[in-house]
């Protein structure tokens, strides 16, 4: 089990790294999953420590949410005067992601035979 944490700690520590030193704008735990998951994919398993240090931690996942939390309280204000800016920006986002997502999938999904010719009728 300590093997596994050690695991997870340096994959968010090589990602830090990483972002300080080349200065990428990308937080360094999201690179530091990135590298894990480039580690279970060469591996083509999830080991069995990783899996349950890993399961251990998502089911105390809303305790990382309490930090946001507080952020949203302290800048309440700040939340109050960009209240518009910050609802378009959601409903934006949530409209473009759902038509991304829709695009994606009709062009990965098989389609299914039509069961007439083109110009045909039936």
């Amino acid at each position: 089990m300590l093997g596994a944490v050690t695991l997870l700690l340096f994959c968010q520590l090589a990602g830090e790294v990483l972002v300080r030193l080349i200065g990428l704008p990308v937080p360094g735990p999201v690179l530091g999953m990135v590298f894990l998951f480039v580690f279970l994919m060469l591996r083509r398993e999830v080991p069995e420590p990783v899996e349950r240090v890993s399961n251990r931690l998502l089911d105390h996942l809303s305790l990382l949410f309490v930090p946001a939390g507080v952020g949203v309280i302290q800048y309440a204000a700040r939340l109050e005067d960009a209240w518009l800016a910050i609802t378009a920006s959601i409903v934006g986002g949530t409209i473009v992601s759902i038509a991304l997502t829709a695009w994606i999938i009709e062009r990965l999904l098989p389609r299914p035979p039509h069961p007439h010719p083109p110009g045909e009728r039936g």
